[in-house]
């Protein structure tokens, strides 16, 4: 089956201002059955409550902390240089969903899943992080970003050019793994009655295409 009839996937840089703005608008004028974030429960409940981890704790939390807490500043980073903080367009999209009274699913991976894969990278790309730092993620050679669409589709390909373990980790194995939530939320509104669910999802500009690749074949 193709689920893709069934789900409108926004594809969102989780720094920009006007995927915050795309994400409110299309939640409010499709008026779907559900709404879907790239969220699981701990970075939600994590949201929900301002809750920030600091080096210090980070520290305590031992390798997966210092993990977690150097990807938060990297996108800290760019949400400094797109005027937006990381995760505005989930917040938005938990927002909306609730004033509407749309029901609101996570669908993406176990953050301590991710982290302990992470923490297993291959030793080369760990080596080539760290001395790389933001510069992979940080345009290299342009004073300011004409289109940041493009630029961020530059930097998934250079990232996945660069770090081919992390690229799985971090896009290909999530996109099957939220991919397959979705699948799930539509077979459950199809066996509720619905004739024709709607589901809106709000994920990373990175994972749109994988994702709407599986869907659209109905398999992962």
């Amino acid at each position: 089956m193709n689920y893709l009839r069934y789900v409108k996937i926004v594809g969102t840089m989780h720094v920009s201002p006007k995927s915050r703005e795309e994400v409110a608008r299309t939640i409010i004028s499709e008026r779907p059955h559900a709404v879907a974030i790239e969220l699981d429960r701990a970075r939600f409940l994590a949201m929900e409550t301002n809750v920030e981890l600091t080096l210090k704790d980070s520290l305590r939390l031992g390798r997966r902390g210092v993990i977690n807490y150097a990807l938060a500043k990297v996108e800290e980073k760019l949400g400094e240089a797109f005027g937006m903080s990381p995760g505005e367009e989930m917040r938005t999209a938990i927002d909306v969903s609730r004033s509407l009274g749309i029901p609101l699913y996570l669908i993406d991976e176990d953050i301590n899943l991710i982290l302990a894969k992470i923490a297993s990278a291959p030793l080369r790309e760990k080596i080539l992080m760290a001395l790389e730092g933001l510069s992979v993620f940080l345009p290299r050679g342009r004073t300011e970003l004409a289109d940041p669409m493009e630029e961020y589709r530059w930097m998934m390909l250079e990232f996945r050019r660069r770090y081919p373990y992390l690229y799985c980790v971090l896009v290909e194995e999530r996109n099957e793994i939220m991919a397959r939530n979705l699948m799930a939320i539509v077979d459950s509104l199809l066996s509720a009655g619905v004739k024709k669910p709607k589901v809106v999802v709000v994920v990373g500009l990175g994972h749109k295409p994988g994702i709407e690749r599986l869907l659209g074949r109905g398999y992962c």
